[in-house]
């Protein structure tokens, strides 16, 4: 069966299908801003994307997908953090990116085909900018900014469905007073020395050197890598407005073209039933999940247990139970002998997640079959397709365990009681250690510590 996923521009289930004549399908997604450690809210999009990318592999072929995915290495939070470190601006977007691809990797998530800087197409967005301008469509400021007039697009807001009047509210406050209209977004943004520091480029012709607006980077990225018509947009609901209305508006006044035949956005994530937000300091990083003795597969397993297009409610009882389920698909794949039997986990697992990425219909669909046949029974490459799909490496390494201060300080004790030849108080806090369900492991240069097996 067909790919089949909800358009959030039609407000309709749509199916997947590559629209050049090549046969390649074209699919862009609005990557990190690099300034700071993404956390499991961003990766829950980026989860999902990873597991449409399979899908799209699986349907069409490796070499027919073109997944292009961006880096935002400047705007306002990049050169606020290059600031505040008082560092080049390349050298912190450097250091964040480096972490971001480290935890896609530890996440098991695929590289995407391409993955272009704001910074590496500084020119593109100048060339888009200036055809605006051209066109009519955009603005020099009074202060050497330019801006996209709003009004020379009468589409605006069909992606969101935001009205006019919601519109200047949400927009008032975005930019400067130079602009004609409160709702016109802008495309470049003149250099101001007190707050971007050493970072500017020439910018378009007639406007102040500058930086561009957050906005145009993703269609000039998406332009250059995927043509100027793509099969499917992908992000976020958090970036449905303004990010991809404006996408939409300077796209398609740029190049006269359809700028995406299909939309997909992921839904939120709370934690513990909450909104996450740093006030109630439960904004998590792949980081400290795994400092809590967490594997970065569970973390996976646990983003994939809600549909992508309703609220996922992220807990430590939701992790504890994708660390079962992992425990349990490790079983069953290691008692399918050779190449195991006839049974095929694929199809029912693939009619799930064709049908607009259900994720519980999927899982629901493997551990179904899971519980009503012998692993011999099981088509063992499969299985292994079905494992592809959703990412899930099983051979994936453990993070280690988190360790509790009052046991490392227990360690430490018992260390120092051995080196100084204090044999009794050593083997009373080694019992101590067990019965609080830690075992210490003596290396000649130290120590290191494992949770007893239960």
């Amino acid at each position: 069966m067909p790919i089949r996923l909800f358009d959030s521009l039609s407000r309709e289930s749509r199916e997947l299908r590559p629209s050049h004549p090549d046969g390649v399908f074209r699919f862009y997604t609005c990557g990190p801003t690099v300034y700071a450690p993404a956390h499991i809210g961003n990766f829950r999009t980026f989860v999902v994307n990873d597991v449409l990318r399979r899908l799209l592999e699986l349907e069409f072929g490796p070499d027919r997908v073109k997944h292009v995915r961006n880096l935002t290495d400047v705007d306002d939070r990049t050169i606020a953090q290059a600031k505040k470190e008082n560092r080049p601006l390349a050298e912190i977007t450097k250091k964040w990116t480096d972490k971001f691809h480290a935890d896609c990797d530890a996440l098991n998530c695929l590289r995407p085909h391409v993955e272009p800087t704001a910074t590496g197409h500084i020119r593109e967005q100048v060339d888009m900018i200036e055809v605006l301008m051209r066109k009519g469509h955009a603005y020099r400021a009074a202060d050497g900014s330019v801006y996209f007039k709003i009004t020379s697009f009468p589409e605006y807001g069909a992606l969101s469905r935001i009205k006019e009047r919601e519109l200047k509210v949400t927009n008032s406050a975005l930019d400067s007073d130079h602009k004609d209209s409160v709702s016109d977004f802008a495309l470049w943004k003149a250099y101001k020395p007190e707050e971007d520091g050493e970072v500017q480029w020439p910018g378009p012709a007639g406007a102040s050197a500058g930086r561009p607006g957050w906005h145009i980077e993703c269609s000039a990225m998406s332009k250059k890598h995927l043509g100027e018509t793509i099969d499917l947009h992908t992000g976020g609901v958090d970036l449905l407005f303004p990010h991809h209305e404006n996408e939409i508006a300077q796209s398609q006044c740029c190049n006269g073209q359809v700028f995406a035949r299909h939309w997909y956005h992921s839904e939120f994530l709370q934690v513990e039933a909450k909104k996450m937000s740093k006030s109630l300091g439960n904004i998590y990083t792949l980081e400290d999940l795994t400092a809590q003795g967490i594997p970065p597969m569970a973390v996976r397993y646990a983003l994939l247990m809600g549909h992508p297009r309703k609220q996922l409610n992220f807990t430590l009882d939701s992790l504890h139970a994708a660390q079962s389920a992992l425990k349990s698909l490790r079983t069953a794949r290691g008692a399918i002998p050779g190449a195991g039997g006839s049974v095929d986990v694929l199809p029912p697992v693939l009619a799930a997640l064709h049908d607009d990425l259900n994720f519980p219909g999927a899982l629901g669909a493997l551990f179904g079959l899971l519980n009503s046949q012998p692993p011999a029974a099981l088509n063992a490459a499969q299985f292994d397709r079905v494992l592809f799909a959703l990412g899930l490496d099983l051979t994936a390494a453990p993070a280690p365990a988190a360790v509790p201060a009052e046991i490392t300080a227990l360690a430490d004790r018992r260390w120092t009681a051995k080196q100084a030849k204090d044999w009794a108080t050593a083997d009373a806090l080694r019992k101590e250690l067990a019965a609080a369900g830690w075992s210490m492991l003596d290396r000649k240069d130290g120590w290191s510590l494992e949770p007893l097996k239960k």
